[in-house]
């Protein structure tokens, strides 16, 4: 399928296409900012869930991402478009549920709904903006649609602040689902034969010449998970911030708004192995601040720059759609997902029962040294990598 190209703000690679995904993802984004603003104190304060009982809902609501190679599978039957809309709907009504919870275990239920539509819309996101475009933009696509995300995440995250005072914790799961269920319906305007391939898929898939993918994915899921299922919990906990505070502190997203399309534009013209290797280092000293610093203000700033950093894990995506044929994109980062919750399901679980015999800073001290493993690897990355024929079935 062509999409013709128009010029926007001075970019090439935007289409009509391209800029309802980028405003679904704006909606989506709106929303589960406001339930990342709002959520670790609703669970503390309003459900009064312990520091175990947060770790462990965390690791329970990765478990569609552990799943998502066989979810992927059952769901190949149906449209990109199609997924992408039934995932989104799942994720908004999931989101929505969590404002009638009266029990821990109603909880887990609504969370893992909203998960599940999450974990299949995550690698669709990329797979459908890549595909909307020629591949020497990929970086750039994928920065612009993440300074979308970040940007409507920083509005959701600033409301919370502005009404947390004003509105109960619950309401704001309410406003959450029905921002998302909209950005759900903006899917369907997408071309309906987007993705579709003549090339036969196996419902299982993995390719040996993605090893590299599959590992450094693996290293992301551990590392990334075991910081997001207890960063905000610290400053909560041990440093005592209120909903305004973790709302406002979220709402530095502006720096991710901005710097985002330059990330993008820094993969497409330096490459993968530069800028990766970067941002890992640089995210092993925040992590060793985060494990040294006894600073609640210091360690806010931190967090800031955690979540710029991680940003750039974007690179893995724009990696694959660089040596991947466009028919094996889509499942081999539904693949990639599932080898990637491998390490993210296990790590919070372990992280809920070793948080209060070792302390945080301890848990810290092994994310730095999971960053420092993969290091390495991203520099196996070769500079320009060649696209790859559809293999053989």
């Amino acid at each position: 399928m062509h999409l013709p190209n128009r010029r926007v703000f001075g970019a090439p690679f935007w289409n009509s296409s391209l800029i309802i995904l980028a405003i679904s993802v704006f909606f989506n984004g709106f929303g589960t900012g406001v339930v990342n603003a709002s959520s670790t104190n609703f669970f503390v304060q309003v459900l009064g869930l312990s520091g175990t009982q947060v770790l462990w809902l965390q690791g329970l609501r990765e478990i569609p991402g552990l799943l998502l190679i066989g979810i992927a599978a059952l769901l190949s039957r149906f449209s990109l478009v199609k997924r992408a809309f039934g995932a989104v709907a799942l994720m908004g009504i999931g989101y929505a549920f969590h404002a009638w919870v009266g029990s821990y275990s109603a909880l887990i239920a609504a969370a893992i709904a909203a998960s599940l539509g999450f974990h299949v819309w995550l690698p669709l996101q990329g797979t459908i903006g890549m595909l909307l475009v020629e591949k020497q933009y990929s970086g750039q696509v994928m920065g612009s649609l993440a300074s979308a995300g970040a940007l409507a995440s920083l509005a959701g995250m600033g409301g919370v602040a502005l009404l947390a005072n004003r509105v109960p914790l619950r309401w704001f799961f309410v406003t959450a689902g029905v921002l998302i269920l909209g950005a759900a319906l903006m899917l369907l305007r997408l071309p309906s034969e987007l993705g579709d391939t003549k090339i036969p898929q196996p419902r299982f898939f993995f390719r040996k010449r993605y090893w590299l993918y599959y590992v450094l994915t693996f290293f992301e899921g551990s590392r990334i998970q075991l910081f997001a299922a207890f960063g905000n919990l610290i400053l909560v906990q041990n440093y005592h911030y209120t909903t305004q505070q973790i709302s406002l502190l979220l709402s530095s997203g502006l720096l991710n708004f901005i710097m985002a399309p330059i990330f993008g534009r820094w993969l497409d013209q330096i490459g993968e192995r530069a800028v990766l290797t970067s941002s890992y280092t640089a995210l092993a000293l925040c992590f060793v601040g985060y494990a040294t610093i006894h600073n609640g203000l210091i360690l806010g700033v931190i967090l800031v720059v955690i979540n710029l950093l991680t940003m750039l894990s974007i690179g893995l995506s724009t990696y694959v759609n660089r040596i991947a044929p466009p028919s094996e994109l889509a499942p081999t980062l539904n693949s990639g997902v599932s080898v990637n919750h491998i390490t993210s399901v296990g790590m919070a679980l372990v992280a809920g029962s070793l948080l209060r015999q070792v302390g945080y800073e301890l848990l810290c001290w092994g994310v730095v040294v999971i960053i420092l493993l993969s290091v390495p690897f991203t520099l196996a990355i070769k500079r320009s990598p060649e696209p790859q024929e559809p293999a053989a079935i």
